[in-house]
């Protein structure tokens, strides 16, 4: 017959300490960051070329919002 309970000796030392909840909860919100990292880059080999790609294009789309408003030309209906 082995040691099967804790309470017989020899399992002392494997107890396993929780940590307070302040850190608990940094290591738990570390984790959700990494996956949704994860999950956002899922199939892509160079997460930085993605940001750097989203991130010209969005200021492309903020400069043609900006000329097109400040700039009052464009296209002209002419009823006839």
């Amino acid at each position: 017959m082995g040691m099967c309970l804790p309470c017989l000796g020899g399992a002392v030392d494997e107890v396993v300490v929780t940590p307070d909840p302040e850190t608990r909860r940094r290591h738990l919100a570390e984790a959700a960051e990494k996956r949704k990292k994860e999950t956002n880059y899922r199939g892509v080999k160079n997460p930085e070329a993605v940001e750097r790609k989203k991130k010209k294009q969005e200021e492309i789309e903020k400069q043609a919002m900006s000329t097109s408003t400040s700039g009052g030309g464009g296209l002209k209906w002419q009823v006839g």
